[in-house]
């Protein structure tokens, strides 16, 4: 696992700064945010994603920890992160307005295609060692994606 310190290092950081990109675009436009049902859901999810990087990949980071402890934390960490984005995107689901439903259906696929490789990588590193960590670079890239959109939509275009 040392050859993957730097990774999760960069990771973490990264997770963090994103972070503070969507605070301070939620800051900036609180009360358009709040005005509009699924924006505030959106935020959170993000926020839930970027999380979940950062908390990956402190565990991760953990020394001299079994294949075994390591799948079962980050596989417990994607199954809890799958229900709440669940909840948060049957929350903007259910309030979206019948034009912006299959945009809905579109952000239940992303966020949860985000997720999936969590919970693939902790089976897989529990079941058949450290080789299962490989999944997370594309979980963890989809999130990256999943919260630099997100930060967009709550920045610029929330104001079009």
């Amino acid at each position: 696992m040392n050859e993957w310190s730097n990774f999760f290092v960069a990771m973490a950081g990264a997770a963090a700064a994103l972070s503070g990109l969507i605070f301070v675009g939620v800051s900036i436009n609180l009360t358009r945010i709040l005005s509009l049902p699924k924006l505030p859901g959106r935020a959170l999810e993000s926020l839930l994603l970027l999380l979940t990087i950062l908390i990956v990949s402190a565990l991760c980071l953990v020394p001299a920890q079994s294949a075994w402890a390591l799948g079962a934390e980050v596989l417990g960490t994607g199954i809890i992160t799958c229900g709440i984005a669940l909840v948060i995107d049957i929350g903007m689901l259910t309030n979206a307005e019948a034009a912006y439903k299959k945009h809905a259906v579109q952000n239940i696929c992303f966020s949860q295609l985000s997720i999936l490789p969590c919970i693939i990588a902790g089976i897989t590193t529990a079941a058949c060692g450290y080789h299962g960590i490989y999944w997370l670079v594309p979980g963890f890239l989809l999130s990256f994606i999943k919260a630099i959109i997100d930060a967009w939509v709550l920045l610029v275009e929330i104001n079009r």
